[in-house]
């Protein structure tokens, strides 16, 4: 999936785009209170657009991948472990780090329906509690996303304003496919 970016005024979707055109958009327009959604999250994004757009793109936009591993795209972060699963991820072919991506990706790809559902999910509850989580029939349309059913979600959000149905509608969709 591309990543993309919403950018929406209070009810009104202003702009869908990459992070370059969101960028552009956002500088050009200094439109003011405004809310970013990165569209496969459903997680608010800030920016600082402070300089020109050269500054600002150069600044939010990723640098390119030099040599080594960040070039294969591998992030550091810390993983919590009992001293157990210590031992046996080292005691395992290519070492912990090898071991836990190996992990990942076969039980990624013995469901991968369930991880498109999920983030789904995941975004569009994101996106409405932060946008619209006093719209009559939130909480109602929240079970309806989780439980899958995808009538019931639409027909509760019926009343919402038209570009905050139409982008909750969006981001839900893959958690309403029958085969997900």
């Amino acid at each position: 999936m591309n990543e993309t970016l919403t950018i929406f005024r209070d009810d009104k979707r202003l702009l869908t785009g990459d992070l370059r055109e969101v960028l552009t958009y956002l500088k050009a327009q200094q439109p003011g209170e405004v809310l970013i959604f990165d569209d496969q999250t459903g997680r608010q994004r800030d920016f600082d657009l402070s300089g020109t757009l050269d500054e600002v793109l150069a600044r939010e936009l990723p640098a390119p991948a030099g040599p080594g591993r960040p070039k294969l795209g591998v992030t550091a972060r810390e993983v919590t472990l009992l001293p157990r699963h210590w031992d046996w991820l080292e005691g395992q072919r290519g070492g912990a780090s090898a071991t836990l991506r190996r992990l990942i990706d076969e039980e990624r790809k013995r469901n991968p329906g369930a991880e498109a559902v999920t983030q789904a999910q995941t975004a569009a509850d994101r996106f409405l509690s932060a946008i619209g989580g006093d719209l009559p029939g939130y909480e109602e349309a929240s079970r309806a996303l989780y439980a899958r059913d995808g009538a019931r979600f639409a027909a509760l959000s019926k009343g919402w304003p038209a570009d905050i149905r139409a982008h909750a509608l969006h981001l839900a969709a893959p958690a309403f496919e029958q085969d997900g």
